[in-house]
């Protein structure tokens, strides 16, 4: 599959999702705020960051903007063969700055892009996928090591009791891996390979857990739960709930009194 790369303004309306594949976001004019799951940051010109498959996150425009996306499948040609070992590059979400030699380099990029067979087009000539594999290769290389760290053992039933006494507060990745005396990114590495799913996604999906229990169990008002669950306000709850679920919690609600009220 091939990669896609796009110079677009970002919306200046807050957007969240997650998909598939691998994103990478470089600021050319103007900014952006992002956040990769509890990992937030600004993307300036000549900034960027780095947000792995499956990663739910968000971002939103500040006034006049322009940033150079590139989505990368598993087996975009800059991930895959001979370049397979690049995808260590998304092992983790991060933010970055280019340096003086990166600044030519997408100077560079930009101005073939503006003459490209493929320019206009989302899909990636093999000439952008050559130039993508190098960029992904030089940014690799400035994270330190191109080897990777041995993922640590977490003790995932450890780390649950801490997030379930911790429920009702703010609660953010950073948190968990300061628990755990890891980084950040090491942390959120070692977990998703454990589980499967990213820490995030871990803590959200306990705190609905936790929405449900109320909702079955009690008559609390909804902003309540909320407080009780570490959301932010009531319509936070309900947002979350409704994308995970397929349905708003006055729905679960609803039939918890269809089934007491049955003879």
């Amino acid at each position: 599959m091939q990669s896609a790369i796009r110079l677009i303004p970002l919306d200046s309306a807050r957007r969240q999702h997650a998909h598939d594949f691998h994103q990478l976001v470089i600021g050319v004019e103007g900014s952006a705020e992002c956040e990769i799951e509890g990992l937030g940051g600004v993307i300036a010109p000549l900034t960027g960051c780095i947000v792995p498959a499956g990663h739910l996150h968000y971002y939103a425009g500040l006034d006049q903007n322009r940033q150079l996306i590139l989505d990368l499948p598993e087996n975009a040609p800059p991930l895959s063969g001979p370049h397979h070992g690049l995808r260590h590059l998304f092992d983790a979400p991060r933010f970055f700055t280019l340096d003086t030699a990166l600044t030519h380099y997408l100077d560079f990029l930009l101005q073939e892009l503006e003459t490209s067979p493929s320019q206009g087009k989302e899909a990636c000539s093999w000439q952008d996928e050559l130039m993508t594999a190098t960029l992904l290769s030089r940014l690799l290389a400035r994270q330190g090591s191109n080897r990777r760290i041995p993922p640590a053992r977490l003790d995932i039933d450890a780390l649950d009791h801490y997030i379930h006494d911790r429920l009702s507060h703010p609660l953010g990745v950073a948190d968990l891996a300061r628990h755990v005396c890891l980084s950040e990114a090491h942390f959120s590495t070692c977990f998703r390979e454990q589980t499967g799913i990213s820490p995030y996604q871990y803590i959200l999906h306990r705190r609905l857990q936790k929405v449900s229990e109320y909702l079955t169990n009690t008559t609390l008002p909804l902003y309540e739960i909320a407080e009780h669950t570490g959301f932010t306000h009531q319509s936070a709850l309900s947002h979350a709930f409704r994308r995970v679920y397929g349905h708003p919690p006055s729905k679960l609600r609803r039939k918890r009194g269809e089934e007491n009220a049955a003879p």
